[in-house]
């Protein structure tokens, strides 16, 4: 009989992996469109922009994967 380990194949990776990917189609477009020195303005600017969304999302995409992985 065998076990099949299932550990990481469940709602919250692959949320986590759809967020991290989306986030960084949006930043490596940005990247390519405006150059480095915009995106990092942007990325300091007091303003919500794309950038800041997209880094937010990295960081709750990594949160799922931790929560999917997590025993």
């Amino acid at each position: 009989m065998r076990i099949i380990n299932r550990r990481g194949r469940n709602w919250f990776t692959a949320m986590g992996v759809l967020f991290i990917v989306v986030a960084s189609i949006t930043i490596i477009r940005n990247l390519l469109i405006w150059g480095p020195e915009f995106v990092w303005d942007f990325f300091l600017s007091n303003e919500i922009t794309n950038e800041k969304i997209s880094a937010g999302m990295i960081f709750f995409g990594g949160f799922l994967l931790y929560l999917g992985f997590r025993k």
